[in-house]
């Protein structure tokens, strides 16, 4: 015989204030497990959404990232010619040979300043990356010192406004617009006219080279065109692939969200296990004469688990809703891959939001499983004598 649902809402209603504290325990624990997991969330989406499953890279063997690779431009003018690529709205192929250096340039909390990646681009780099949409100012000039920047940017380094200049080295750099990359990597990035950039590093050579494979067998020709081609000796991969390899780079922050993780979620089944065991140690009596009327041991273990669950349950979405207020903010990061910086958001998705509540609720279940289990093996003509 089950014992009926408003026995347990009627019990948690006669321990408002035991009950509340508990949710507001549990549910702060959660809050700051959902902030970390939101961190490394905002960071995750940065990188590996940055990259086209359907767009093709070309690096330098053995190399980890753009800025320690080197693409000589005989070779890129052999993959230029390969067939397969596909045609832009000029009729030639989309290819972009691009370079990518490191600039230290002051940020608005820390004037000794941070790695900044500088792309030097054509303009088929934005044909190939559509989602990159100019949100402010003009584009920059061929053959002219200037760059646009991306909107975070401009938010987290100083002389980034529109018509103000910034000094790398011996050169001096003037902004003419403003961008939007769509959350992605590049969000991070100042980018400017290539022959101008190697003209500035003194690079004779590109970094890399993105291109636009006509179709899925194109993909798989031009790549394998490029490996076996001992001319080149260059290594290809899917953008998307290259920015999910980046992600490694930021491996002290996965294990700094497992860490928390870990002890947040214990904290929460300690939280419920003590709440569980104070409330049940008060209605020994009341638990066993409802075994001496005829309910089961398990029937008895099934309500207290219950109470355990709806109890973790709402301090779980409170815990959301306390977290709320982190969602969106900017901040960075620097990834030991590229050792550049890596703007991104706080981000609290709904699969965040459901596996903290999730989570709450298994810490509710392990919490109130131990006391349940001791009150209904409790012997009841014991349980009946206990005040």
């Amino acid at each position: 015989m089950a014992i009926p649902l408003k026995y347990n809402i009627g019990n948690l209603m006669s321990r408002k204030v035991s009950a509340v504290m508990t949710v507001l325990g549990i549910g702060i624990v959660i809050a700051v497990m959902v902030a970390m997991m939101a961190l490394y969330n905002g960071v995750q989406q940065a990188l590996v959404s940055s990259g086209s499953k359907e767009n093709l890279m070309v690096l330098r063997e053995g190399a980890q990232a753009e800025s320690t690779s080197v693409v000589q431009r005989d070779k890129y003018r052999i993959i230029e010619s390969l067939p397969g690529i596909e045609k832009g709205s000029d009729g030639r192929p989309i290819v972009s040979p691009e370079i990518v250096v490191i600039f230290k340039l002051p940020r608005f909390d820390n004037a000794t300043g941070s790695n900044l990646n500088v792309r030097g681009v054509t303009p088929k780099a934005l044909e190939i990356r559509p989602y990159i949409k100019l949100v402010d100012g003009r584009m920059f000039r061929s053959g002219v010192n200037e760059v646009i920047v991306s909107e975070r940017m401009r938010k987290r380094f100083v002389n980034m406004n529109i018509g103000e200049s910034f000094k790398s080295g011996t050169q001096t750099w003037t902004v003419a617009g403003v961008f939007d990359a769509d959350g992605t990597s590049f969000d991070s990035e100042i980018w400017t006219d290539v022959e101008m950039l190697a003209l500035a590093q003194k690079r004779t050579d590109y970094s890399s080279v993105l291109l636009k494979p006509a179709g899925a067998a194109a993909f798989r020709s031009i790549a394998d065109a490029i490996s076996t081609d001992t001319r080149l000796k260059l290594q290809t991969k899917s953008e998307y692939k290259y920015y999910d390899d980046q992600s490694s780079g930021l491996l002290g922050i996965k294990i700094l969200v497992t860490i928390v993780t870990f002890f947040m979620v214990l904290g929460a089944i300690l939280g419920a296990m003590n709440t569980m065991f104070s409330a049940i140690a008060s209605r020994k009596r009341e638990l066993a004469t409802m075994r001496a009327l005829g309910f089961k041991r398990r029937d008895v273990l099934l309500s207290v688990v219950i109470e355990a669950v709806v109890i973790s349950g709402i301090a779980g979405i409170v815990g959301v809703l306390l977290a709320l207020p982190v969602n969106g903010i900017a901040t960075g990061t620097a990834n030991f891959i590229t050792f550049s910086e890596v703007a991104f958001n706080f981000n609290i998705s709904p699969k965040v939001a459901l596996f903290a509540v999730g989570l709450a609720i298994v810490a509710g279940v392990i919490g109130g499983l131990l006391p349940a289990i001791s009150a209904a093996r409790l012997p009841i003509t014991r349980a009946l004598r206990e005040i």
